[in-house]
């Protein structure tokens, strides 16, 4: 059998004791959202020099092996060396949208929101810069977990980087609209998309949370007014 590299790099940085710590962390108690989760105890800077070293080696097969693993860290070395392989890709479309396929068709496997947050973006927002966004809607509308949604949410970040902020404050509309309560992971992700937005032009954020601000979920609005002055705050933030 063909050694995978990366698998097996990841298995030989595993720490006893750390894994404790990040277990908690990552909340993996007993209805916690990351309930049932396994860490190897391995940092994200490790698991990044890892990918380092592989990307270039790992096969999608290898990719198959990793994303599917009870243990955290080698689902997240999958995803950021599937980042390496679209981003250097470049002109290879064709890759490219291999990339894109595998992360779509392994998003059960992307349920934390480090997994999330970490790849998203860097993957599927770079991806759709010049193309239809639909895709970004339905997974923040109809998405089968809050992982999906958060992807949604949260692959707008790109756009963001290209002064396009349309999408993320279409999107943050669809959460508005959602069922409430909404879980406080998805509050954080808005809210910090929001503030994002907000460096980018604070007069449109001000502007759309006026008629809105009132409604909104409290951990969702914390986030997205963090930046701004301790008066301003305080007059969103008055009950």
């Amino acid at each position: 059998m063909k050694s995978n590299a990366l698998y097996e790099s990841i298995l030989a940085k595993q720490d006893p004791v750390q894994a404790v710590n990040l277990s908690r962390f990552f909340k993996t108690g007993k209805g916690q959202y990351g309930e049932g989760d396994k860490f190897l105890g391995i940092k994200v800077p490790v698991t990044r020099e890892v990918v380092k070293q592989c990307w270039q080696t790992t096969s999608f097969d290898d990719l198959e092996t990793c994303i599917q693993s009870e243990y955290h860290e080698l689902r997240l070395a999958a995803l950021l060396t599937l980042v390496q392989q679209f981003k250097h890709a470049k002109k290879d479309v064709g890759l490219q949208k291999q990339c894109v396929d595998f992360y779509l068709s392994h998003t059960e496997f992307i349920n934390n929101w480090d997994l999330v947050d970490l790849s998203c973006y860097e993957l599927l927002g770079t991806w759709l810069l010049d193309k239809d966004r639909t895709l970004l809607y339905d997974l923040s509308r109809d998405g089968k977990t809050i992982w999906e949604q958060r992807i949604g949410m949260v692959s707008t970040m790109q756009f963001l980087r290209h002064d396009q902020l349309d999408d993320t404050y279409a999107i943050a509309e669809i959460f508005l609209e959602k069922p409430q309560p909404l879980h406080d992971l998805l509050q954080k992700a808005v809210g910090w998309l929001l503030r994002e937005a907000g460096k980018r032009d604070e007069q449109r954020l001000k502007d759309w949370l006026s008629g809105r601000y009132r409604t909104m979920p409290r951990t969702m609005l914390r986030y997205a007014i963090e930046k701004f002055t301790e008066d301003e705050r305080l007059k969103y933030l008055k009950p």
